[in-house]
Formats: structure tokens, sequence, C-alpha cells
């Protein structure tokens, strides 16, 4: 009977060390981020230079700002609510940024491992987006502007031509030998004959993005169609569906989902034709700015743009999750970014 209870009290007192220390590791982890930035601070601000970088002190600054949001919202913990949970769900990510920043840091700026100009620290980066965000900016916009008209134009087309493929024989006996041979050559084989049928590079760069775009989604929008139950179309047949209700009630509903991973694909391609095609005689965008960056040798200019681009790049591709999400609600959580 003691021996039991005994047993018993053991088993509860283990079990209180290891509540005690996951508390204790969890709110380790909640001001390690915080700490890992005030550290990269103190090291920015306080480490001789090999060199005498600029915005040295803009840096130092922007890594205690984030050290001091990161504590604030430590401190507030659950009151935050969704955004609270969140924001710690990313601690982990957010401290590893801090070490890689602090590395980097130290190899480039501090101790002259990574001689530049291939190599340039943290503050370059940041000074490039300082001093010249205004035409980052104004890249960033004609690049959008450029991306949005050749997706719209090549995704509609590629949509209208795959819902064509997909439901008329006629359509799929002489599209499918023209997708065939085309599809598989990158829309950047094209360079030489977009510039020469084109009157403008803008226009040409207009048609490469629709072209990358508008093949991955003919070929998946044909591929949902044609792969329609035919029960459906049996069923809205007998409760009085005409041909057009076919097509646009049943079988564009039912190949939605592989019409996104069309787009999600378009999407990846035409950023690639983006940058490619504005090196090739246009005056702005993120594709010009890295050709202008790589030829005066402005590599921080150069990664500062590579980094934009990634984040513009990731944002688009999450927008177009959300809307999917929002569209296939019934597919929520099945295809994930």
């Amino acid at each position: 009977m003691f021996g039991a209870a005994d047993e018993r009290v053991g088993f509860l007192d283990v079990r209180l060390r290891r509540d005690r220390w996951i508390c204790a590791r969890g709110a380790l982890g909640r001001v390690l981020p915080a700490a890992l930035w005030t550290a990269l601070a103190g090291v920015t601000a306080f480490w001789p230079q090999a060199d005498d970088w600029p915005r040295t002190r803009e840096l130092a600054a922007l890594a205690l700002l984030i050290a001091g949001a990161l504590a604030t919202i430590a401190f507030l913990g659950r009151r935050l609510g969704t955004i609270g949970e969140r924001i710690r769900h990313w601690e982990p990510w957010l401290a590893a940024l801090a070490t890689l920043v602090a590395v980097w840091e130290l190899l480039t700026a501090k101790l002259a491992w990574l001689p530049p100009p291939f190599f340039v620290p943290p503050q370059a980066i940041l000074e490039v987006y300082l001093d010249e965000g205004d035409k980052l900016l104004e890249c960033i916009l004609y690049s959008g502007l450029l991306l949005g008209q050749g997706t719209i134009l090549g995704a509609g087309i590629g949509f209208l031509a795959g819902i064509a493929l997909g439901w008329s024989p006629r359509a799929s006996y002489w599209g499918h030998p023209i997708l065939r041979v085309l599809g598989p050559l990158p829309a950047t084989a094209w360079l030489p004959f977009a510039f020469f049928a084109f009157p403008s590079s803008r226009s040409a760069s207009i048609f490469l993005v629709a072209l990358a775009t508008g093949i991955p989604v003919a070929v998946l929008t044909w591929s949902g169609v044609s792969s329609v139950n035919s029960a459906y179309y049996d069923v809205a047949r007998t409760l009085g569906a005409n041909q057009r209700f076919l097509v646009w009630k049943v079988a564009v509903p039912a190949a939605m989902p592989h019409v996104f991973v069309g787009l999600f694909m378009g999407l990846s391609s035409s950023f690639a034709v983006l940058v490619v095609a504005e090196m090739m005689g246009v005056k702005a965008g993120l594709g010009w700015y890295l050709q202008w960056a790589q030829g005066w040798g402005a590599y921080a200019n150069m990664y500062a743009a590579l980094i934009v681009l990634a984040l513009v790049c990731a944002t688009l591709v999450a927008l177009l999750f959300k809307l999917r999400d929002r569209l296939l609600a019934w597919q929520k959580g099945l295809l994930k970014w």
C-alpha cells in the first residue's frame, strides 16, 4: 500500500519536473530571439571594423529596434491573440536569422575573411535600400505592371484554350500536336522572334511572360476538363442542362484545382522570363536593375535586388494560394505553400 503511494508520489514529482522544464524552455525560447538581436546590435556597433562601412549605426539601430519589438511581444504573450501566436511560431526562425546576420557581419565587415567586392556586409545591403529605395520601388512597380499584364493575358488565353481543348474533340485534334511541340520549349527560346516581331521591347516582354504563363494554364485546364467524371454531365443533362451550362457550371468548376496548379507553374516560369526579358532592352524593372548592377560591379545592389525579387515572388505565390483557398474552400489545406 505504502509502495504504491510512494510510486505515485515519485511519478507526480517526475511530471512536475518535466512541466517545469517545459515552461523554462518555453520562456527561454521567447526571450532568445530578442537576446540574439540585441547581441547582433552590440557586435555591429562595438566590434572594430576591418574597413569603414557606412550605415553601420543604422544597422545596429535596426537590430536593436527588432530586439525591442520581440521583447515586447514576449512580455505581452497571449494578450496579442492570433498575431502573437503567429509571431511565436516564427521565433526559432527569427533567432536563426539574427545568428545568420551576425555571422555574415563578422565574416565580412569585422574580420574581412570574405573580402569585397564579391562579398558585402549587411550594412551595404541596407545602404542600397536607404539610398536607392526610390529607384528600387520604381523598378518593382514597372516589373509588377509588366508581369501583371503578361500573366493576365497569358492566363486568360490559356484558360480558354484549355477549355476548348478539353471539351471539343475537333479543337483537341488540331491543338494537341501544337501544344506537344511548343509546350516543352522554354519561353526564353522565343526571345529572337519576340524582339523581331513586336514593335517595342515592352510588348515583346509581355508576349514572353504571357507565353510562359499561358502554356501551363492551357495544359492543366485541358487536363482538368477532360478528366471530369462523365456522371456529372449525365446528372446535369437529366435536369435539363444545355451545352453552355455543362461547360461553365460543371466542367470548369470541376477543373479549377488543375487550373490553379497551372497558374502556380506559370507564375514561377513568368518570373524567370520576366528577369531575362527585362535584361534585353527595357529601361526599368528588377531584371534591368540586376543587369545594370552586374555591369557596374555593384554587387551590393545586385544582392539587394535579388532579395526584393525573392520576396515579391514569394508574396505573389502566397496571395495566389489565399485566392485558391477562398475559391476552392472545399480543398483548403490539401495544397500548402
